[in-house]
């Protein structure tokens, strides 16, 4: 942590953050960070912040400047419409992760702040990394061991930081109430959605090591819902039960009070407070209205007072209160386990909260923990208590080792995570007992001898600095606690150590007692104390297991010597790892597999006496052969020694009961005793196997009864070990160790004999056996189910079965053909509930030889699931359902290896006979049933449909069934629950997902989802079905090719399997590329990208889908950078100016903490320094006068000599301009004395401001500074030096003589900022991008002065103008620039659309054209001053590549043609018809919104969707690529406000005033040049406002006010906030082009004077305020991003006001009336929605169209969500409804009959409910539309 320190230059040493959340999905607050700096240069503050807004920020008080710059967020492409430039989006997602690393907010300290040393060194927070490599030895206590000397402190200095965080992506997770989820309860928290999520809603230090004592205040809305006090006493006890739960906030640390707000007491103040050292990355809050359930303490024997036991809370959702209780019984038995066992509690409370929507299963944070509402179970669940359990005591696990302690370096991540789920592990052997600990070790231990096998790392890799990769974390986990548990029994072996248990208390003390530094622990340190507490050298052991990677394979096999009197054990050890990665030297070095295991091993051999003896073999060579000696006297086992004798008199007394005695004398076998063992008849029922008499001799001439490899469980291993059968039965019934069983199982399983089918039956059937091997037992039996053995295993199996069915009438019935019918369920007895669900699983995998499953085992389960009956269960049976329906399937599908091809549909074998179709029928019957049933009543988190799903999923696969997406399509949407979500979409991408519906469909979900998990399972699945859909043959020519792979692989040697294996990956993804409905998906081309680029994507999402790109597209290479060198070039001759750039090179050491821009040298090529501000900087997101500041941070920027060439070149080809009619003002201003022209001064005017105002101007914008911008030799390589100053001062001072010598002075300084800078730098890239910038404005210049200049010398007065929304130049725009620019103007040769930018001709389109020709005249006669050189104006700027759009732009204009002669008739039919107005305020809308009405309407179910996915993409990138008439909305994506880029325009008020004017309230301002825009609604699907229906109300002055209130609090509102000063504002011709001002403060005044008398005129000044600002600004500059902002949260805010909804009388009165009409007779046959495939009526919706189906659940679902606005439109449903009945059915129809009594029933209950909310109804229309507890407070 000191070189962390050193870099950085300074430490934290508290943090205080406030905030205050609105549960809307915004926050805001500040946050006071009190750093200390440990650097005397330090100048500049790098913090890490993501998504938020800062809004200002100081320093000891002081204001400062500051950048914040989040590259994620801003991360565009050279072409996104382009979807193989992936690769490119790839290396700049990669480089902004790298340059976000340092920082993305840069505060620089102020000159009035100086650095104090305080006089004494610093030993508080800086603490040492220590180089552990040195020597073994434990280092000292103290923080400054690495450093000989004390570095000075310097005295805090505390930064102050206002932000605001809005709609955020990650870090914090807003869950609010939808559309689906109409009741969900809104609640807020952190959510752990990616690795850098704590800087997404803090400003902070990002780091795990950076830790610092926090201080917390959470300013939340004391109720979440508003309590109406009129109708207090109506609500009901539901409504008052609601408004009852308070908003509670749980956060890191403990809680210090919790007060009302001083000014507003709808508020509460939650304080908290954290003392202990925590790192930002391990805090965490949850915010709603939370129940609240103490934990109260337990009363031990060691602790009776209770009161040192820490405070423990468990917070839920209204609605969880049982399932919490029960959730969390074992909380308390596991905090007091580990505080006795590894020390007190290191904090001072803990919490856990249960939300909805986590995206992992948990988040551990310090005292609080934060799991997903799914770990929650009722009190009848039994599998999930298990796994919550073991997931909560993991949770409070972590808080002693993961939180409080954390690991070093990434490389010790293995040693905390393993130590947590090690003691972990220790509690629930506690909890669940030894045989449950120790089974789940063997099983872990065999997971991770498959998975360790070559392809996994070392758990620990000293040489890696980064996280662990996410694919091998869950490896890690599972290997460490075994690593860790192996370790624990060698030092228990050593004799002075009692193992692990005396390591760990010592760790967490030093922990507590601050011994331990940072309270990081290494692996090194711990094996240092572990040796010097047992004494043993752990080296050999650590390069095995924890440096190194695989698992040995022993092979054993046993004899005995006579001769010798011993056992001779031989021992072979092989390495899988080494083995597979012998020849691979890179793989090697990496994974570094171990070739040889060393260690001991210890031999328990149970000798002929019974006793048994254990034996340490020394394993120092893969081969040797051990004599272990033998203890007993050499004799065999006799069956008539008195021993033997003493065995069966204790069998007998087990039998009679004396269990006890029997017990006592350790000889018998488990089991003995048993009826059926022990009778005669009862044996023949159950055909027990006895052993042959030749056994029995072999089994009395054994010598030992069995042998046990590894015994004490010493080794992570796969041990082959042969003995005879009868030792294994030996072992399995009378060693206690159930690992012993275990290993006992799985060796007879390989033996398929009757003996090992009866022990198995026995074992099964002896509950003295722990459940586990019981069940390992049973599907043991499946073995033994062959034709060899006439199937006796599945007797067997369905002879135990047979207890939990009646029994059958005859007692010899024949179990093949029995008809199982069950008793009732009675979970009771836990065990035997798990034994069940394994014989069911078993029986469900016996088949025949050709793969087959036998009828009778199909029939048997389909009973099962038939007369399965849970009604007196005191537990729910949902699991053991879900167990039968996947056993179902399995059963179904034959298991026979396929030929090639088999899968394919059309090669499937013809083997499915009548019988299995009868049955499969009655299967699928029966899984419909339950899958019915599961909707009506749901079982837990709905595990019976996810089950149904899977077995659907299966059935499909094998080809049984067909692909019905109906299944699972409707299950994607949400308002399902996520499982079942999820298990839907594996359905439906096994089908053929890739049809462009279905693509569109997945993609918005990727792109739109609310859900986190479903949007990342998505984007994982989509690959992964890829990989299995060409697997399966769904990919016709990837046959053939595969199938030729094969013929080659002759298997002769592994290299050629290895090329074939990658020649077939290659040839998967050529075949997918080909692919027309894959790799030519033009549903997948158009939104990939656009998708990818989207601002608010999930980070995960984005990697899935550039995975699904990298699958599918061949991406477009990049052009490399190149690797030279690069030094400025000369001016003009080879004389080395280059050289004083190599004198530079030493200052390329980064100034990082000088607080100085960092030096820009002409160096390699790398990724540019951190930018750097001084005090007084130019602040990158405060407005545009900042951007004078004088601190530029780059110095070589702003001069060249490279451009001066095409000066003269333009300037002399540029003619004199002829005035046109001569007309020039009288006198000539200063800016025109060298002969400009009146346009050519304002475009140049225009462009240089426009510059300005852009983000990358900010270097550019005054002289270089050689001293202050560190760059001594500037002046020595630029010899003319140009700034966009000094530009501004030679335009005033009229030193152009035209806009041509503007443009060479601005290309001079770009060719200067490019020579000076090297490629790459930050200097040169903001060149490019400023270059790039002014090549798209100026060239509109060129084309609208031409176009000027042209219409005004024929004065064509009938032609009319088209505008089109097109951006006119064809480069490649990146997606922030995608708004249009100006309109263009059809001149006389429509073969080249010219751009009309605010210099529109006269346009003679209405019987008024008189008023426009005048208006038009006076401007037009200027134009021709700078209109000589069209050609010139077309190939000057060289970047401009006609990409053919021009060809799009010509079908555009003759469409807008058409389109325009349509709007000019209908606007003469209706001239006072308003479309501009409404077009206006959605200019910065997503331009999809009139599609989805058409969507809607069409009523299709896959695109439902679509249209929000090109809502989301529009906006970013709009798709220029595509040349088809289809396009058009995307090729003409922005809305209406065409004049955002204005730039020599007087004129354009001809286009956009008479908005502003209408807007003004000009009433009747005719809309004969309103035509212009007209146009554009009919192209451009514009979303417009929200309904228009109330927009013409009377004024509502309160709610006008509130929307105000509501904008102004908005931080981008701030520039709206007053008029407009062209002097402060630095805009001198503001009001030249904006002739109609408006802004919010002239509106509070006009409001207050009573100006407005309608809703709509106040909504028009609104749009007013935001049509101006883009009007004068260009697209995507600070201003019109504020406008977008300020209009999305007034469209929010309108949308509400002029919704109109029933008043809650009027609401509540038809949900009675509707509640009463269900409950009656009449209304049966209207409950639930027409399906006609159930009621066998296939033509319902031919007759009745579906989007006019109705029926009382659907009204009800309407009215409940507040989809009618009055009754009239609830009666007109219901008489729908009613009427569809008689159309459809008759009115003599008996249906008919039903539907005219429902409709007199209606009538008769309507006209109650009218006269009944008539008497309410005066006190109700004062109050609006109230409802009264309900209503979030969402503002």
């Amino acid at each position: 942590m000191q070189r962390e320190h050193s870099r950085r230059g300074f430490s934290i040493s508290h943090q205080k953050v406030v905030l205050e959340v609105d549960f809307s999905g915004s926050l805001w607050g500040y946050t006071e960070i009190t750093l200390i700096p440990t650097n005397p240069n330090l100048r500049t503050i790098h913090l890490h912040s993501r998504q938020c807004t800062i809004h200002s920020v100081s320093v000891a008080s002081h204001p400062t400047d500051f950048v914040h710059h989040d590259p994620l967020a801003q991360i565009s492409i050279s072409n996104p419409q382009d979807c193989h430039t992936y690769p490119e989006l790839k290396r700049k997602i990669y480089s902004a992760l790298a340059e976000g690393d340092e920082g993305e907010l840069s505060i620089a300290i102020p000159k009035e702040v100086s650095l104090r040393q305080t006089g004494h060194a610093n030993h508080s927070l800086v603490n040492g990394h220590l180089s552990e490599a040195a020597t073994p030895e434990p280092h000292t206590p103290s923080p400054s061991s690495h450093t000989p000397a004390p570095s000075p402190e310097f005295m805090p200095i505390v930064v102050h930081i206002d932000f605001s965080l809005r709609n955020p992506v990650d870090g914090i997770q807003f869950v609010l109430p939808t559309d689906s989820h109409p009741y969900r309860v809104p609640h807020a928290y952190t959510t752990p959605s990616s690795p850098d999520a704590a800087r997404c809603w803090v400003p902070c230090v990002d780091s795990l090591w950076e830790k610092c004592t926090w201080e917390f205040e959470f300013v939340v809305p004391r109720y979440l819902e508003e309590p109406d006090p009129g109708h207090r006493g109506e609500n009901g006890d539901f409504e008052e039960s609601q408004e009852s739960i308070p908003t509670v906030v749980v956060c890191s640390g403990d809680l210090v009070e919790q007060v009302a707000h001083p000014n507003n007491s709808n508020k509460t103040i939650f304080l908290f407070s954290q003392a202990v050292l925590t790192s930002v990355q391990h805090v965490a809050f949850a915010a709603g209205p939370f129940h609240v359930h103490p934990i109260p303490t337990e009363l031990t024997s060691e602790d009776t007072s209770g009161i040192s036991q820490p405070l423990m809370h468990a917070f839920c959702l209204p609605g969880h209160e049982s399932m919490l209780h029960s959730s969390i019984s074992s909380l308390r038995s596991a905090m007091n386990f580990y505080s006795t066992e590894f020390g007190s509690y290191p904090f001072g409370s803990y919490k856990v909260v249960a939300v909805d929507e986590m995206p992992v299963q948990r988040f551990d944070s310090s005292t609080l923990s934060i799991i997903t509402v799914d770990l929650l179970h009722g009190e009848d669940s039994i599998e999930q208590v298990l796994e919550t359990r073991q997931a909560l005591s993991h949770a409070l696990a972590c808080q002693w080792m993961g939180i409080n302690i954390q690991q070093k370096t990434w490389s010790d991540t293995w040693l905390v995570n393993g130590l947590a789920l090690y003691i972990t592990g220790l509690f629930v052997r506690k909890l669940l007992g030894n045989n449950e600990y120790r089974y789940r070790l063997k099983r872990d231990m065999q997971r991770v001898v498959e998975w360790d096998n070559g392809s996994m790392p070392p758990i620990c890799q000293p040489q890696h600095n980064d996280p662990p990769d996410s694919m091998t974390l869950p490896f890690v986990n599972l290997k460490a606690p075994l690593v860790l548990h192996i370790l624990d029994r060698r030092l228990g072996k050593s004799g002075t150590s009692l193992g692990l248990p005396r390591v760990l208390p010592k760790i967490f003390l030093s922990a507590m007692s601050g011994e331990l530094q940072n309270n990081a622990l290494s692996t090194h340190s711990f094996l240092r104390t572990c040796r010097k507490v047992s004494g043993i050298d752990l080296r050999s052991f650590a390069e095995q297991w924890i440096y190194g990677s695989g698992c040995p394979a022993f092979g054993f096999s046993a004899s005995f010597n006579r001769k010798k009197m011993a056992v001779e054990i031989t021992m072979r050890q092989d390495s899988p790892a080494y083995k597979a990665l012998e020849h691979n030297e890179v793989s090697k070095l990496l994974h570094k597999p171990v070739p040889f295991f060393e260690g001991q091993m210890t031999v328990r051999i149970h000798e002929a006496d019974g006793t048994p003896y254990e034996h340490v073999l020394d394993i120092r060579s893969s081969f040797k052969r051990f004599e272990v000696p033998f203890n007993t006297k050499y004799k065999r086992i006799r069956r008539n020694t008195k021993r033997y004798l003493a065995r069966q008199a204790a069998a007998q007394a087990a039998a009679e009961g004396d269990a006890e005695a029997a017990e006592a004398m350790g000889l018998i076998d488990m089991g003995f005793g048993l009826e059926i063992w022990e009778k005669e008849k009862e044996r023949e029922n159950w055909k027990v196997a006895d052993w042959t008499e030749e056994d029995e001799q072999v089994m009395s001439g054994a010598t030992y009864e069995w042998i046990r490899m590894d015994a004490d469980f010493e080794w992570i291993a796969a041990i082959a070990f042969e003995q005879p059968d009868f030792m294994w039965v030996s072992q399995l019934q009378r060693d206690r160790d159930v690992v012993a069983q275990l290993e006992a199982v799985n060796a007879l399983a390989k033996q398929s004999t009757a003996i090992v089918s009866s022990t198995f039956t026995k074992t099964v059937l002896v509950s003295n056996y722990y459940y586990r091997i019981r069940c390992e037992a049973a599907m043991a039996l499946v073995h033994c189910a062959i034709r060899k053995l006439d199937f006796l295993g599945l007797f067997h199996l369905f002879k135990l079965f047979l207890r939990y069915c009646y029994d059958p009438e005859d007692p010899n019935q024949d179990l093949f053909a029995h008809t199982y019918v069950p008793k009732p369920n009675d979970f009771s007895d836990l065990a035997e509930y798990f034994v069940r669900k394994s014989l069911v699983h078993a029986i469900s995998q016996v088949r025949f030889e050709n793969g087959k499953t036998p009828s009778v085992v199909r029939q048997f389960l389909v009973d099962q699931l038939r007369y399965n009956d849970n009604t007196a269960n005191p537990y729910s049976d949902a699991f053991y359902i879900c167990t039968m329906i996947s056993a179902v399937a399995c059963a179904t599908v034959s298991i026979a290896p396929p030929e090639r091809g088999e899968l394919l549909r059309e090669e499937v074998r013809s083997e499915h006979t009548t019988e299995d179709a009868n049955l499969m029928k009655q299967a699928i019957d029966e899984v419909s049933r339950y899958r019915s049933m599961d909707r009506l009543i749901p079982s837990p988190k709905n595990v019976v449909t996810t089950a149904v799903l899977e077995f659907y999923l299966i059935l499909t696969t094998a080809n049984l069934i067909p692909n019905d997406l109906r299944v699972f399509f409707p299950l994607t949407r949400e308002g399902n629950y996520t499982q079942v979500r999820l298990a839907a979409f594996d359905g439906l991408f096994m089908s053929k997902w890739y049809t462009p519906a279905i693509m569109r469909y997945v993609l918005a979900i990727m792109a739109n989802d609310p859900s986190r998990v479903v949007r990342r399972h998505v984007a994982r699945s989509a690959c992964q079905s890829l990989a299995l859909l060409v697997s399966m043959g769904e990919m016709k020519n990837s046959i053939k090719d595969t199938e030729s792979l094969l013929i080659e692989e002759d298997g002769s040697l592994p290299e050629k399997s290895k090329e074939a294996k990658k020649s077939e990956v290659d040839m998967m993804i050529k075949v997918l590329r080909k692919d027309r409905e894959i790799g030519k998906n033009e549903v997948l081309r158009e939104f990939l990208m656009s998708i990818a680029l989207a601002p608010d994507i999930d980070q995960e999402v984005r990697w899935g889908i550039i995975k699904l790109a990298d699958i599918v597209l061949r991406g477009v290479e990049e052009t490399p950078p190149k690797v030279t060198i690069h030094l400025p070039p000369t001016p003009v001759t080879e004389v080395p100016p280059s050289l004083p750039a190599v004198k530079v090179l030493p200052k390329a050491s980064r100034p990082l903490k000088s607080g100085g821009p960092p030096t820009r040298v002409p160096a390699v090529v790398s990724a540019a320094p951190k930018l750097k501000i001084m005090p007084g900087g130019a602040q990158a997101r405060s407005s545009s006068s900042s951007a004078t500041a004088p601190a530029v941070p780059t110095p070589p920027i702003l001069t060249s000599s490279m451009a001066p060439p095409p000066v003269p070149a333009k300037a002399k080809s540029k003619p004199k301009p002829k005035p046109m009619n001569g007309v020039r003002p009288p006198h000539i201003p200063k800016a025109q004395s060298s002969g400009m022209s009146l346009n050519d001064l304002r475009a140049s005017r225009n462009a240089l401001k426009k510059l300005k105002m852009h983000k990358s101007a900010v270097l550019f914008m005054q002289p270089v500074d050689p001293v202050r911008d560190h760059a001594p030799n500037y002046y020595e390589v630029i010899k003319n030096p140009m700034d966009l100053s000094t530009m501004g001062a030679k335009v005033e001072a009229g030193m152009y003589k035209d806009r041509f010598a503007f443009e060479a002075e601005f290309r001079l300084m770009i060719a200067n900022a490019k020579q000076y800078n090297p490629s790459g730098t930050y200097a040169h890239t903001e060149a490019i991008f400023l270059e790039t910038f002014f090549e798209k404005l100026w060239n509109r210049i060129q084309k609208t002065l031409e176009a000027a200049s042209k219409n005004a010398e024929p004065a064509p007065d009938n032609l009319p103008t088209i505008i089109v929304k097109k951006p006119g130049t064809a480069v490649s725009i990146p997606p922030a620039v995608s708004p249009p620019p100006p309109p263009q103007a059809e001149s006389e040769a429509p073969a080249r659309p010219i751009i009309k930018l605010k210099v529109g001709g006269p346009q003679v389109k209405t019987p008024q054209p008189e008023p426009s020709k005048k208006a038009a005249e006076p401007k037009a006669l200027q134009k021709p001053k700078q209109s000589r050189k069209p050609k010139v104006v077309d190939e000057a700027p060289p970047p401009y590549v006609d990409d053919g759009s021009h060809d799009l732009l010509q079908e555009v204009i003759a469409i807008e043609r058409e389109k325009d002669e349509e709007k000019r008739t209908r606007k003469t039919k209706d001239p006072v018809r308003e479309s501009p107005p409404p077009a206006r305020p959605s200019g910065s809308g997503p331009p999809g919104k009139r599609r989805k009405t058409s969507a809607d309407d069409n009523g299709g179910e896959i695109l439902m969707l679509a249209p929000s996915l090109s809502r989301k993409e529009k906006p970013g990138a709009p798709s220029l690529s595509s040349g088809t008439p289809a396009a058009e909305p995307s090729v003409t994506p922005a809305p209406a406000p065409a004049p955002k880029v204005s730039l020599g325009k007087p004129k354009k008020e001809k286009v956009a005033n008479l908005r502003d004017s209408e807007s003004a309230s000009e009433p009747l301002r005719t809309s004969t040049k309103g035509k212009e825009r007209e146009v554009v609604p009919s192209i451009t699907p514009t979303p417009s406002k929200p309904r228009k229906m109330q927009a013409s109300a009377p004024l509502n002055e309160k709610k006008c006010r509130e929307i105000l209130k509501v904008i102004l609090r908005v931080p981008e509102s701030v520039i709206f906030a007053q008029p407009v000063d062209p002097e402060r504002d630095g805009c001198p011709t503001y009001y030249e082009e904006i002739k109609h001002p408006m802004d919010f403060g002239t509106m509070t005044q006009r409001l207050n004077e009573g100006k407005y008398s309608t809703m709509e005129d106040f909504q028009k000044d609104v749009e007013l305020v935001l049509s101006n600002c883009r009007k004068f600004n260009p697209p995507t500059t600070y201003p019109v991003n504020c406008a977008d902002v300020v209009e999305k949260v007034f469209k929010k805010e309108w949308a509400k006001l002029i919704d109109r909804k029933l008043s809650w009388t009027e609401k509540r009165s038809l949900q009675t009336l509707m509640t009463q009409l269900v409950k009656e007779d009449v209304s049966w046959v209207f409950r639930e929605p027409v399906d006609p495939v159930l009621l066998g009526i296939p033509t319902y919706f031919d007759v009745i169209p579906k989007r006019d189906a109705r029926d009382l659940k659907t009204i009800r679902q309407k009215l409940d969500t507040d989809k009618y606005d009055s009754t009239d439109a609830f009666e007109a449903d219901i008489n729908l409804m009613i009427q569809n009945a008689i159309t459809f059915n008759g009115a003599d129809s008996e249906v008919g009959y039903i539907a005219v009594a429902l409709r007199d029933r209606v009538k008769e209950l309507f006209g109650g409910a009218k006269a009944s909310t008539g008497t309410k109804k005066r006190k109700d229309g004062e109050k609006g539309t109230p409802q009264p507890s309900k209503k979030m407070k969402l503002g």
